[in-house]
């Protein structure tokens, strides 16, 4: 796969997004702002009252950089089912674009979306760390993840009739019992060890630790690893798919 035709469809992306991105703008940035008010502030002012802390932490500094992640996995999820399917069978014009750079795209995509997060998030306070920049690399490279294993799936499809099922035993779940809110130690042994196996769980420990400070070499470069793992098997599925559907 040549650079430079990945590239072009980062641009053709990128482009695209320029024009549209206003519609965009709520889920994009707003929602995860209201999310970060509500559940921070909120229910971390309650947590914060009867607990003290969560992880070590005030509230609003570990949900934070959950948020931050949950919000990019989210973003990845919705734009490698529909447009992923509506590309190839409803508008076509997928033919001649290709799998990487799609997820490259959605990895920059979601940078720029968690630059908006993060500085919302430090202007609450919940960044007590330099170090909290790290979390937008985190949740890109998370991003990435789910678009490579989604748009591999997606492309097989000739309905979006699975896709809402998707959302909903899927990609919710994973919102709601990946580290986000509380630590999967809380969860019940089956789970957590279901947790640990979802890329989310791994982009929210590295945001976590990046927004905090408390690094864990070993454990960070495990974490990196999981998600990069997943990227690269994804990617070989992905790149087959595509690749029989294009040409089918």
């Amino acid at each position: 796969m040549a650079t430079p035709q990945l590239l072009r469809v980062v641009e053709r992306e990128a482009r695209v997004w320029s024009r549209m991105w206003r519609g965009f703008g709520f889920t994009t940035f707003v929602q995860p702002a209201l999310y970060l008010a509500a559940m921070g502030l909120g229910l971390g002012g309650l947590v914060n009252a009867h607990t003290g802390s969560v992880g070590g932490v005030d509230y609003l500094d570990f949900v934070a950089p959950g948020l931050l992640v949950a919000s990019a996995m989210q973003v990845a999820a919705a734009e490698s089912l529909w447009p992923v399917l509506g590309g190839v069978k409803w508008m076509r014009y997928y033919f001649g674009m290709i799998y990487a750079g799609y997820v490259l795209w959605i990895a920059l995509r979601s940078m720029l979306a968690s630059v908006a997060f993060l500085l919302v998030a430090a202007l609450l306070g919940a960044v007590p760390s330099a170090w909290g920049v790290l979390a937008i690399p985190a949740a890109a490279l998370t991003a990435a993840a789910f678009c490579a294993i989604l748009a591999a799936f997606s492309i097989t499809q000739d309905t979006d009739l699975s896709f809402p099922m998707i959302m909903r035993l899927g990609v919710l779940p994973l919102f709601l019992f990946s580290g986000t809110f509380f630590p999967v130690s809380q969860l019940p042994a089956g789970l957590r060890h279901l947790a640990v196996l979802s890329p989310l769980y791994h982009g929210v420990e590295l945001a976590r630790a990046a927004t905090t400070g408390s690094f864990d070499v070993v454990a960070d470069i495990g974490h990196v690893a999981f998600l990069v793992g997943c990227i690269v098997v994804a990617s070989v599925f992905g790149v087959r798919n595509f690749t029989r559907r294009l040409h089918a």
